[in-house]
């Protein structure tokens, strides 16, 4: 008899498995939550048998959201000069010596003669001019959101393990190769979230 197949349907070893932890008791169906109720009321399980709580300490290391605002940055301080040997150690080898990119995105690269505007819609407008890169120079529209994202998920091999002052720092050396902010300014909470940038008034608020 001919094999039949359905893409609806469950694999064979997926199926399998599913049905190992219903017979150990991992999980319940509504069905079987109202037979156990007796009174035909759906309940659910206190837990489903695997996992555990996240303490506060856990919450707390990933409880670090930082807004365009600047609502949510740490205390410390960092400049150009003070993010430079950090880049070089942990960035360069993905996103280029300059920031010019590499098996990683280009972070420099704003140029001044092509905008406005700039951003998502830079292939309406240049033409046969050549191609603008999505870089942090002409394309971020918070600098916050350039260190909220710094300190969350770089370096790719070892996220979260930056202190505030190297992210500052690195923050710092990115601008100001970017010709956004002098080479001596100091980024913290204060005057990070005081950047202007040249991206900003493209991104629209969805509101659905």
């Amino acid at each position: 008899m001919g094999r039949v197949t359905y893409r609806g349907m469950l694999s064979a070893p997926l199926l399998a498995a599913v049905l190992a932890l219903a017979g150990a008791g991992l999980f319940t169906t509504p069905a079987a939550a109202q037979n156990a109720g007796g009174d035909g009321a759906e309940t659910m399980p206190e837990s489903f048998g695997f996992g555990r709580a996240a303490t506060a300490e856990e919450i707390a290391a990933w409880d670090i959201d930082v807004m365009p605002d600047g609502t949510g940055l740490p205390e410390g301080e960092g400049t150009a000069a003070s993010g430079a040997p950090i880049y070089a150690r942990q960035c360069a080898v993905c996103h280029g010596q300059s920031g010019e990119g590499g098996i990683a995105d280009r972070l420099v690269g704003y140029t001044p003669e092509t905008t406005p505007p700039f951003g998502p819609r830079y292939e309406d407008w240049r033409g046969d001019g050549p191609d603008v890169p999505y870089s942090v120079g002409n394309y971020w529209p918070y600098a916050t959101t350039l260190f909220d994202y710094i300190r969350r998920a770089m370096p790719s091999d070892a996220p979260g393990t930056l202190e505030a002052d190297q992210v500052y720092g690195l923050v710092a050396w990115i601008l100001a190769e970017n010709g956004l902010i002098g080479a001596d300014e100091a980024m913290n909470a204060t005057t990070l979230p005081a950047v202007e940038m040249p991206a900003r008034d493209i991104f629209v608020p969805q509101e659905r």
